[in-house]
């Protein structure tokens, strides 16, 4: 390993989604904490870019889509590969640390930081580097354990001497953010003196989806029980919602639309549980402490609530860690199987204060 200890310009690369970037801030926090002179750029996705403004470690922010990222639109040309690598040079950054998970290849940014000129640059990786990476960490995920993903990211961290006892995910919630919630939830008539909850139905891949039918039987069965229910998502998300809702016999509220994400940080933050899907809420819940029902599909086993209490709700099948958008044997069991009322239960726990923990998700592995 080379000598990290008088490293002070950090490129942090986390090319995924908000929720990735998330589970990585304690590791951006490990890295301030050991040199807190220390300037922490984020080097990430359109997507992953967009909950950087609340991440208080972070000094900086370079937008990147990778022709390497499955989302990233066609290049015409090779051209914006080269033009980064030479701001990148530009600025002048003392190592680099890249941040992935098990099924995603380090070697691509590695070598575009290698072709920057950044001397220090550190990965887990799978295979032998060689000059790619200065400093590498033999990945040995999957095939002799499987970390949260938090956990490998502070374990990568560990290696050049960065190590932090506060492990919880960060985001700073804006007050103005704050008194706009409020606002909205004033508006939608909500009492904030009795029993709520979040529901969050909507979710990019299809195979991470509840069916709506069944979150409209969960909505119906909590507010028959005297719980509030206020429904999120964006806007493309509307008419989802607007069918759950048209399903239920109960009034419900929607902020559909409305939120911008810190705006999304502070509800949650206010609300006494979230029921999601598995997707960048519950990271955004988790990250300001909230307890969460996460309809957890068995596609990737990396990701559930951290740190906070939960209740991770699936149904074991033979084809679970698909890494799939789409379910390959097209059933959706995983998620379609969980009774809606096994749902409502385990809200009704966390509302109670019930901190009991979730079935790991290592011993389906």
């Amino acid at each position: 390993m080379a000598d990290w200890n008088a490293v002070e310009n950090i490129l942090c690369i986390r090319l995924d989604t908000i929720g990735d970037v998330l589970m990585t801030t304690p590791a951006l926090r490990a890295l301030k904490a050991s040199r807190p002179q220390r300037r922490v750029t984020l080097f990430t996705s359109s997507a992953g870019a967009a909950v950087a403004p609340l991440i208080p470690e972070l000094d900086h922010t370079i937008i990147y889509d990778a022709p390497w990222l499955k989302a990233t639109a066609p290049r015409v040309n090779s051209q914006p590969e080269y033009d980064m690598a030479e701001r990148l040079r530009q600025l002048k950054f003392d190592a680099a640390i890249i941040f992935t998970v098990y099924s995603q290849n380090p070697l691509p940014s590695a070598f575009l930081c290698y072709l920057a000129g950044i001397p220090l640059r550190l990965a887990h990786c799978h295979e032998n580097p060689y000059q790619l990476l200065s400093d590498w960490v033999r990945d040995l995920e999957p095939e002799q354990f499987i970390r949260h993903e938090v956990r490998r990211q502070l374990d990568l961290v560990a290696t050049v001497g960065c190590q932090i006892e506060d492990e919880r995910l960060s985001l700073q919630v804006p007050e103005v953010a704050r008194c706009c919630v409020l606002n909205l939830l004033h508006e939608q008539g909500l009492d904030l003196s009795q029993p709520w909850v979040v529901i969050h139905p909507g979710a990019t891949a299809l195979s991470r989806r509840y069916p709506p039918e069944q979150f409209a039987v969960v909505a119906q069965q909590l507010i028959d029980e005297g719980v509030q229910v206020v429904f999120t998502g964006t806007q493309p998300e509307q008419e989802l919602v607007q069918q759950i809702q048209a399903t239920m016999m109960a009034r419900s509220h929607s902020l559909v639309g409305c939120l911008n994400l810190g705006e999304l940080a502070a509800l949650l933050e206010l609300a006494p549980v979230l029921i999601s899907n598995n997707t960048g809420p519950v990271h955004v819940a988790a990250a300001v402490g909230t307890p969460v029902v996460d309809l957890y599909a068995l596609t990737n086993p990396q990701h559930t609530p951290w740190g906070v209490p939960n209740r991770v709700l699936f149904q074991d099948v033979p084809c679970r860690f698909c890494y799939k958008s789409i379910c390959p044997e097209g059933h959706y069991h995983c998620l379609r199987l969980v009774a809606p009322e096994t749902v409502v239960r385990a809200t009704r726990e966390l509302l109670s204060g019930a901190s009991a923990p979730s079935l790991p998700l290592e011993v389906l592995s």
